[in-house]
């Protein structure tokens, strides 16, 4: 199961999660354009903090799920995959744009034509370093989005109803029903996929008896895999830890494992309930959390 929070983006939260309405899973690239410059007279990049900013207070009704900085590689993430996010106009009736799938992912770099950096100046976004797009492809693929753009590449693209509520992929801002902005004008192109990676090595099942004594979980037991399960469970998004995790087993150990459960139930429509969502784990929901071993 994909990571509902972007392996090394930072979070900062905005709350107001809405689930999506299901449907071919999309991904919107946006530039944050906030500057209107020109060849003959060139602006200075916008600080990123600033937009952190405004996403996180007067913004907080626009924000995308991603900041990205293609200049630093820095990426903040305000909402989960699964949440809709609110960077598209959405009129009322027809398609829920910010909706209209599995996921939307919406992505914000933070650039304008002829931003200045230093002493360059970059006319287009693929003409900058780009750099941390491909962490950010990879994660746009584990959510189940195709390298492809079914309505065409910001470059030229149309805007077709039909196609959009149809097939997934990447969808430029000016590409998608009920908008008419123009960004983001030009995007990187999907890299080469990375050669398979050697086989994870990831913590076998201790069995059930590991996580309990008796008839109640085994709190007060010392062992790093409850830190390393725990920080697998923050980054599934089912953190419910104050302090840790780990490696000592609390309640809060359990009540992050028992939000991992509802949610891998819900996900794969299991239809478990009762005790069937209470600790211990199991086998299937472990393998699934991919705990790495020491």
């Amino acid at each position: 199961m994909a990571d509902l929070w972007m392996p090394g983006a930072t979070r900062l939260d905005i709350g107001d999660h809405a689930p999506c309405d299901g449907g071919p899973a999309k991904c919107v690239p946006h530039i944050t354009w906030d500057l209107n410059a020109t060849a003959a007279t060139p602006q200075d990049l916008v600080p990123y903090e600033n937009l952190r900013r405004f996403f996180t207070g007067v913004g907080k009704g626009l924000a995308p799920h991603l900041l990205w900085n293609p200049f630093t590689g820095a990426v903040t993430q305000f909402v989960p995959a699964t949440s809709r996010s609110k960077s598209l106009a959405d009129k009322p009736g027809g398609t829920r744009t910010n909706r209209a799938g599995s996921v939307v992912l919406q992505i914000e770099a933070l650039f304008f034509p002829y931003a200045r950096v230093g002493k360059e100046v970059y006319p287009r976004l693929v003409d900058t370093p780009c750099t941390g797009w491909p962490e950010i492809l990879d994660w746009v693929r584990s959510w189940g989005v195709p390298d492809r753009w079914p309505n065409g590449r910001p470059e030229s693209c149309s805007r077709d109803e039909g196609t959009w509520e149809t097939q997934a992929g990447w969808y430029p801002h000016k590409a998608v029903p009920e908008n008419d902005h123009d960004d983001p004008l030009t995007w990187p192109a999907f890299t080469i996929a990375k050669p398979p990676a050697a086989t994870k090595c990831l913590e076998p099942y201790p069995g059930e008896n590991f996580f309990m004594n008796g008839a109640a979980p085994a709190f007060g037991r010392r062992s790093s895999v409850f830190t390393r399960m725990g920080e697998r469970l923050v980054a599934r998004g089912c953190g419910r830890y104050r302090v840790g995790p780990g490696p000592v087993l609390g309640q809060a150990d359990v009540d992050s494992y028992e939000a991992w459960q509802r949610e891998y139930n819900a996900a794969h429509h299991k239809g478990w309930s009762g005790s069937a969502l209470r600790w211990p784990p199991g086998r299937e929901t472990w393998d699934a959390l991919e705990v790495p071993k020491a």
